[in-house]
C-alpha cells in the first residue's frame, strides 16, 4: 500500500471518527478534536490552499507552536503533494531568510501576530513571499498588508470549494505515493548556513512505525506536544507517530503553562531533551532547599535508597525483601508524590535525545520509578536509529539498533548507519549530500562511538570534538568535552558549560550558573545581588561552583579513559549563552567553536594563568535591539586528583 500521512489520517477518521485525535487548551479548558473533525479541517484547508495557488511539489513554510490548525496545515499541504517546511518559532527574521530563499517559498502559515511581524520583516529581504496566513487573529485587526489573510478565511473558502468539487480532495490524496517528499527540516547550522534535510513519507512513516513497534505504542497513549515542531524529534513523536499509532496529542495553552498542563494531562509517552529534565530536577532541588528540615532529611534518606536500588528495580532485578519494603515506603512518601508533581504519574515510556544526558541525571529519574530511556538518531535518520529496551536502559549507552538499522564503525571511530529512514538528500546541496551518504547507502553520523559486548551503542562525542590532552602530566589522555559538560550540568546550580582542552595541557571550562537556582541559594544566605552579572561574580558563588567542579574531578579520576579530562581552571560567564546571540543552536546545543572565537580573550586568560579578565559582549534583545554587557571576570583554579588506578 502506498501509505502517506493524509491516507493515515483518513484511515483513522474512517475507523474511529469520534475518538479524540488532539486536545488544545484554550482559556484554561481542554477542547477535544476528533479524527473526523481533523479530517474535515484538513480537507477544507487543502481546498483553501489550492485556491491560494499552492502547487504540487512546492514548499510552504509553517511557523508556530504546536497548534491543531498548524498540524492540519501540514497535512493539507501534504494532501496536495506540497512540502511543509516547519521553522523555529523563536528564530529571528534574519534566520528565516535563508531557508525561505533556499526553498523558494511563496506561501506561509503562521501562528500569531509575532510571527506575522517576523514574516513581514522577512519579506523586505525576500519579496517573493506573496501570501502570509495567520491562525490567531489577536492584534491583527488593523493590519493591511498585501497577501495577508487568516486561516479562518482559508477554511471558509475551502469549505465552499469542497462542496462544489466533491471528489477533488480524495483525488489529490490518491495521487500521493510513499516516495513523495513529505517534509523538509532545516539543520541548526552550527558550521554555516542550515541545510534542508529532505524526507519522504516512506522514511518518516517507516521510522515512526519502528519506534511504535519497539515500545508497543497504541491508540491509548497521551502525548504532550510542547517542543518546537521544527525540531524533527517533536515532529516524529507528535506528528508521524501520532498518525501511525493514532494516539492523542495534547497542545498546551502556552509555553508558560507547560508545567501545569503536563500535570493535568499526565502523558503516558513523553519525550524531552536533557535540558528539560535538567530544569525539572533544578526546580525539585530548589523546592527541597526551601522545605522544612524534616522533609529535607526524609527526601535525602529515601533518595539515597532510590539511587542504590531504584535502577535495579526498574530493570527487573531483585533488590531483596528489606529494600523492596523500604522502597515501597519511599514510593508512598517521596517518589510517588514527586512523580505526580513532575507530571510523570502515568508515564509508561519516557525518552530523551538531542544530546547526551548526564549519567547522574539519567539515574535520578529511573531511581524514582520513571522509565526514562535514551534513543539515538538525528534529523538525517528520521530520529530512530537505536532505542533502549525497557530492562536494558543504561546511562552510558543509547540502546540497540532498531528494526531495519545496520551500524558499523569506521577506522577513525565514526559511526556509520544504514536505515530505511535515511534522508533523500540535502536540498539543492549535492556536495553536502555526497559527504554524508556513501554510494552504497551508508550515512556518516559524525559521532564517535562503538558497539559494546551486549550490542548497545556507546557514543563518546562528536568525531571532531574528541581530542587529546597535549603536554603536561596528562599528555595523550583522551578529552571528551561533552562528557565533562554533562557531568557538570547535573548540578542544579549549573545551567550550561563549555569545555576546552584538545591539544592543550589541561582542561578549562566556562560556566553559566542557573540564575533561579543560584538566586534562591543566595537569598537564603542573605547574599544581595543586582542581577545575573553581579550574582555570577560573587566570591561565594565561585566557591559553590568550585565545589561542583571538584566533585566532577573526583568522579573523573576513577575513570581510566577520562581521568585526564579533569578541569584545572574555570570561570563563570557574565551572561547566559543564548541562541539569539549565536552561542547556542535553536535546539540549545553549544556552538563551541563560535564561543571560542567570540570569547577568545577569556580562553586566553584561562590558559594564560590570569586571575581576572575584562570582557565586553554585544547582546541581542528579543525586540531586535542590541546592547552590551561588560564585566571583569574572576578565574579560579580547581583541585584535580590522581587517577584512582595510579594511586592504588
Amino acid at each position: 500500500m502506498q501509505t502517506t500521512f493524509p491516507r493515515l489520517l483518513l484511515q483513522h477518521a474512517a475507523e474511529r471518527p469520534h475518538a479524540p485525535a488532539m486536545r488544545e487548551k484554550e482559556y484554561g479548558i481542554w477542547q477535544s478534536i476528533t479524527w473526523q473533525d481533523m479530517a474535515d479541517m484538513v480537507k477544507h484547508m487543502a481546498c483553501g490552499l489550492h485556491q491560494a495557488g499552492l502547487q504540487r511539489g512546492e514548499h510552504m513554510v509553517v511557523v508556530g507552536s504546536n497548534r491543531p490548525r498548524l498540524y492540519a496545515t501540514m497535512l493539507a499541504a501534504q494532501s496536495l503533494g506540497a512540502i511543509p517546511v516547519p521553522l523555529y518559532q523563536d528564530a529571528v527574521a534574519a534566520e528565516c531568510v535563508f531557508p525561505m530563499t533556499n526553498a523558494e517559498v511563496r506561501l506561509c502559515v503562521v501562528e500569531d501576530q509575532e510571527q506575522v511581524d517576523k514574516m513581514l520583516e522577512v519579506r523586505e529581504s525576500y519579496p517573493a513571499l506573496a501570501h502570509i496566513y495567520f491562525d490567531d487573529p489577536r492584534g491583527l485587526r488593523k493590519y493591511d498588508e498585501p497577501g495577508l489573510g487568516s486561516v479562518d478565511e482559508l477554511l471558509a473558502a475551502g469549505a465552499v470549494f469542497s462542496k462544489q468539487h466533491l471528489d477533488f480532495y480524495k483525488e489529490q490524496v490518491a495521487m500521493g505515493v510513499k516516495e513523495d517528499v513529505a517534509a523538509m527540516f532545516f539543520t541548526s547550522g552550527t558550521t554555516g548556513n542550515p541545510k534542508g534535510v529532505v524526507h519522504t513519507h516512506s522514511t518518516l512513516i517507516d521510522r515512526a512505525q519502528a519506534g511504535a513497534e519497539f515500545d508497543h505504542l497504541t491508540a491509548n497513549e497521551d502525548v504532550l506536544a510542547y517542543l518546537p515542531p521544527a525540531w524533527i524529534g517533536q515532529n516524529i513523536f507528535s506528528y508521524a507517530q501520532w498518525l501511525v499509532a493514532g494516539y492523542v496529542v495534547n497542545c498546551p495553552e502556552s509555553a508558560a503553562t507547560v508545567t501545569i498542563d503536563l500535570k493535568e494531562i499526565g502523558p503516558t509517552y513523553y519525550f524531552a531533551p536533557p535540558r528539560v529534565f535538567e530544569g525539572m530536577l533544578t526546580s525539585v532541588s530548589i523546592r527541597m532547599e526551601d522545605a522544612s528540615s524534616f522533609k529535607r532529611n526524609l527526601y535525602k534518606y529515601f533518595m539515597r535508597l532510590a539511587k542504590q536500588v531504584g535502577p535495579k528495580r526498574m530493570d527487573g532485578e531483585s533488590i531483596g525483601l528489606f529494600n523492596s519494603l523500604m522502597y515501597g515506603l519511599g514510593n508512598l512518601l517521596v517518589y510517588g508524590p514527586l512523580r505526580n508533581n513532575l507530571g510523570f504519574s502515568r508515564v509508561r515510556v519516557a525518552y530523551t535525545a538531542g544530546e547526551a544526558i548526564g549519567p547522574d541525571l539519567f539515574t535520578f529519574y529511573r531511581s524514582i520509578g520513571v522509565n526514562l530511556k535514551q534513543l539515538y538518531g538525528s534529523t538525517e535518520t528520521a530520529v530512530f536509529v537505536c532505542l533502549q529496551p525497557d530492562n536494558q536502559a543504561r546511562a552510558d549507552t543509547v540502546g540497540v539498533p532498531c528494526r531495519g538499522v545496520e551500524i558499523k564503525v569506521a577506522d577513525n571511530g565514526e559511526i556509520l548507519v544504514k536505515s530505511p529512514g535515511l534522508l533523500k538528500g540535502y536540498y539543492k546541496n549535492p556536495e553536502a549530500t555526497a559527504e554524508v551518504l556513501t554510494a552504497d547507502g551508508w550515512y556518516h553520523t559524525s559521532d564517535a562511538g562503538f558497539l559494546d559486548s551486549h550490542g548497545h551503542l556507546k557514543i563518546i562525542d562528536r568525531v571532531k570534538d574528541v581530542g587529546r590532552i597535549k603536554g603536561g602530566s596528562n599528555n595523550g589522555a583522551m578529552f571528551a568535552p561533552k562528557y565533562v559538560e554533562n557531568k557538570l550540568k547535573f548540578f542544579p546550580h549549573i545551567k550550561e558549560v563549555v569545555a576546552y582542552g584538545d591539544q592543550r595541557e589541561k582542561v578549562c571550562v566556562m560556566i553559566n550558573i542557573d540564575f533561579d537556582a543560584v538566586g534562591n541559594w543566595a537569598e537564603r544566605r542573605n547574599l544581595p545581588y543586582a542581577g545575573y552579572t553581579d550574582l555570577a561574580q560573587k566570591p561565594e558563588v565561585y566557591e559553590l561552583i568550585r565545589d561542583c567542579v571538584e566533585q566532577v574531578n573526583a568522579d573523573l579520576a576513577e575513570d581510566d579513559l577520562l581521568a585526564g579530562s579533569q578541569v584545572s581552571r574555570f570561570l563563570v560567564l557574565h551572561k547566559e549563552l543564548d541562541a539569539d546571540d549565536g552561542e547556542l543552536t535553536r535546539t540549545n546545543k553549544v556552538r563551541r567553536g563560535f564561543i571560542a572565537e567570540k570569547y577568545q580573550p577569556l580562553v586566553d586568560a584561562l590558559y594564560g594563568g590570569l586571575i581576572t579578565q575584562f570582557i565586553e559582549t554585544v547582546v541581542k534583545f528579543e525586540d531586535g535591539r542590541t546592547g552590551s554587557v561588560s564585566a571583569t571576570l574572576k578565574i579560579s583554579d580547581a583541585k584535580t586528583f590522581a587517577p584512582v588506578k595510579a594511586a592504588a
